[in-house]
């Protein structure tokens, strides 16, 4: 894991620019905050592919469907707290339910959003979206998982939620490491303890898992990028090779990475999971590591966790 932080947002402000000038199918549907969701670029290199509807983000679904029935790729940018519940129902009906090419990519997941407060710290929103039928839900760790995740999604046919970082958190991969939706990343093998996770999250479990490995603990660390489809694949794997589980989450405990993680166990039968994230309570305005740290969102506690699950 490097020294370096960039926030994800950036990498997805990067590559859209990079996808829209291979591709003038790609459009960006903004909603008047571009330079917080990183489309200014786009906005000045490819104008001729980028409409600004207004702080109107239910106008920028249905401005969205309809370009893709136009045989277009239009990215709906915004904040996260927005592009889930604000336009909640414009997702599932007009776009979830046709089944239509719509890429939903939104910063300030999490509590990243820090001192803006509890309005802008979207903390149900990957839970929310992934109840919806035909909706993909996406979270990059890093700056460079960002970018390869947000060119997976424009050629993935579906409609996709993709949930950004606005505050730089470590650089955890190299700039030529290829992600699959779906599919999540092994970053290490062991047979103790697994440890899931996704989005800025995964940085602090890599170093509770350096630090337990020190303790003589054998972790195997998941990057689970993708909460729907979950890869069921490597969960089974944890809970018939391990059967002690830790996820962890920058979103409400109930209905995220966790909960989607326990229907798994759940259905396979005997493990043990324990959740770390958002403890179902709005946030405050604060440092964002300060909010983790309220809810135990820290390596200090996800060692702690697995002391207790392997006593």
């Amino acid at each position: 894991m490097s020294e370096v932080k960039k926030a994800t947002r950036d990498g997805f402000g990067e590559e859209i620019v990079k996808l829209g000038k291979i591709d003038n199918s790609i459009y960006v549907v903004d909603v008047d905050i571009g330079k917080s969701c990183k489309t200014t670029d786009f906005r000045e290199t490819l104008p001729q592919q980028y409409l600004n509807v207004g702080i109107a983000e239910q106008n920028a679904a249905g401005v969205a469907a309809g370009l893709a029935t136009c045989g277009k790729i239009p990215f709906v940018v915004t904040y996260a707290v927005f592009g889930s519940l604000r336009m909640c129902e414009m997702i599932r009906q007009e776009i979830c339910y046709p089944n239509l090419n719509v890429k939903i990519a939104c910063s300030h997941g999490g509590v990243t959003p820090a001192n803006d407060g509890a309005s802008h710290q979207s903390i149900e929103d990957m839970g929310v979206l992934r109840t919806i039928p035909n909706m993909t839900v996406i979270m990059p760790a890093d700056y460079h998982a960002a970018k390869k995740l947000v060119a997976a999604a424009a050629a993935y046919d579906g409609p996709v939620y993709l949930r950004f970082t606005r505050d730089a958190i470590p650089v955890i991969y190299d700039e030529d490491v290829e992600f699959e939706i779906g599919k999540a990343r092994t970053l290490k093998e062991g047979k103790d303890v697994a440890i899931i996770a996704n989005g800025d999250t995964v940085s602090i479990a890599i170093k509770a898992a350096k630090e337990l490995e020190a303790k003589g603990v054998s972790v195997r660390l998941l990057d689970m990028h993708t909460i729907k489809p979950l890869d069921e694949e490597a969960v089974a794997a944890c809970v018939n090779d391990i059967g002690k589980i830790i996820t962890v989450e920058d979103h409400n405990i109930m209905n995220g990475l966790g909960s989607a993680v326990c229907e798994v166990a759940a259905d396979i039968g005997s493990a043990q999971v324990k959740r770390i994230g958002i403890q179902d309570q709005f946030g405050q305005s604060a440092p964002y590591e300060r909010l983790l740290e309220m809810n135990g969102v820290t390596a200090e506690n996800i060692v702690k966790t697995a002391e207790e699950m392997l006593k």
